[in-house]
């Protein structure tokens, strides 16, 4: 699969990725909602650089994890792995639930709340117009630090280690993403902790749609259920409605001035 290492070391702020991811999927001027853009992303923003402090800089983007929360979330198929690795998003098919956004254990996706009609958007690693072509990502090639770099993931996982063993107190000996949430395909080095990339500040290595395997398992037998008992309780109050009605029927039919025994007595 295919893969990024970004070492947060080497990056200098610049912000080369950030323009030229913009140029290269023709995003709009950016634009931020207030309660949503702490981290600079947004839905004409798929990559950001948040400055930690004035010589620390930390690249934000999708994480395209190895077995994505997102993709098993969507109910529709709108998202989808490629053959590449790369996590992609069908803008035909999305139905505007938004589960994507809440099962993401990085916060990625993002709305495009200014439209008239909403759409997901996020990072898919240039895939329609250079991933499928052979070419590396905008951002991996516009970096000119090579703080950003693209190749397969197997061989950036070790050349992340051997910069770690290289130059141990220069790292924290970690590589970002080699197992967190089953692995990503965005892989980092850093000097700093990089915990406001995630939700929390442990992930755990098990992937999301593993760790609710069992419950969405139990969805079909549970709805099963709930419809069985939902008819069955359909029936038996039908079943007394009806039998309150024939008893009603037999009492009226005994009442005292009830025509048809009135009828009975005028024939005798």
């Amino acid at each position: 699969m295919k893969a990024i290492l970004t070492d947060v070391t080497k990056c200098v702020g610049c912000e080369k990725c950030v323009d030229t991811c913009a140029v290269e999927h023709s995003q709009r001027p950016n634009f931020f909602w207030r309660w949503s853009s702490k981290d600079g992303l947004s839905g004409d923003r798929f990559t950001s650089i948040i400055r930690m402090d004035t010589e620390t800089y930390v690249r934000k983007q999708c994480r395209h994890c190895v077995d994505p929360a997102c993709v098993a979330a969507c109910p529709v198929g709108a998202l989808t792995k490629t053959e590449h690795g790369a996590v992609i998003y069908d803008a035909d098919k999305c139905m505007g639930c938004r589960y994507c956004m809440m099962s993401c254990p990085y916060g990625i996706p993002r709305y495009t709340w200014q439209d008239n009609v909403p759409l997901i958007r996020k990072c898919t690693m240039c895939y329609e117009t250079r991933l499928k072509n052979g070419k590396q990502p905008a951002c991996t090639e516009a970096c000119p630090e090579e703080a950003t770099i693209f190749g397969e993931r197997d061989e950036l996982i070790i050349e992340a280690k051997r910069r770690l063993v290289a130059e141990p107190d220069k790292y924290i000996q970690k590589v970002y993403g080699e197992y967190e949430v089953g692995g990503t395909l965005v892989l980092y080095i850093s000097d700093v902790p990089l915990d406001i990339l995630t939700w929390k500040k442990e992930l755990g290595t098990k992937s999301i749609p593993k760790i609710i395997a069992p419950a969405m398992d139990a969805v079909l037998p549970v709805f099963l259920a709930v419809g069985i008992g939902m008819g069955l309780t359909y029936w038996i109050t039908k079943r007394r409605s009806e039998v309150a009605q024939v008893e009603q029927e037999k009492r009226s039919d005994i009442t005292p001035g009830n025509r048809s025994i009135d009828n009975e007595i005028e024939n005798s």
